[in-house]
């Protein structure tokens, strides 16, 4: 009888140290793998970069739907460019992806047609661009921008 009940006292205390050490664990690992922030200016363009066209610079793109899709298309983070065209989405590595299947992976896509910005420009399809890392910083947040975007036409 005295066994059973150390073995039960054992399991109990094993059961209620397991949350503790998880979750040291988890904040050991998120010192090694920091934040990672994906961030840019978005341009009211074809490439979204800013262009230069007779004299005149392209216009930012303010209050456009930005998604971090990854996958078959699964949206991962969104987000919206500000009244700048600029946008930031900031991951935790341990509840989302690794960087190498982030950068292989992952797109940045706009949703917001570019005839919002401009009546000029397409209003079907979206601007997506992949990742590529920028670098890092001391304080281990991995700094990630976008390549060029490209406008993919919608699927018929």
């Amino acid at each position: 009888m005295a066994s059973s009940k150390f073995f039960l006292i054992f399991i109990l205390a094993a059961l209620i140290a397991t949350p503790v050490a998880v979750a040291q664990l988890g904040g050991l690992l998120g010192g090694l793998l920091g934040p990672i922030s994906i961030g840019g200016v978005l341009f009211c363009s074809l490439n979204g970069k800013i262009d230069v066209l007779n004299g005149a610079t392209t216009p930012i793109f303010p209050n456009a739907s930005v998604q971090l899709r990854c996958g078959g298309g699964n949206v991962v983070s969104s987000t919206t460019t500000n009244g700048s065209g600029a946008f930031s989405l900031l991951l935790n590595p341990l509840q989302n992806l690794l960087v190498s299947s982030l950068l292989s992976n992952c797109n940045i896509v706009i949703t917001t047609p570019l005839s919002t910005c401009n009546a000029t420009l397409p209003s079907v399809g979206v601007l997506q661009a992949p990742l590529q890392i920028v670098g890092g910083t001391a304080g281990g947040l991995l700094n990630i921008a976008t390549g060029v975007f490209q406008l993919i036409p919608p699927l018929n």
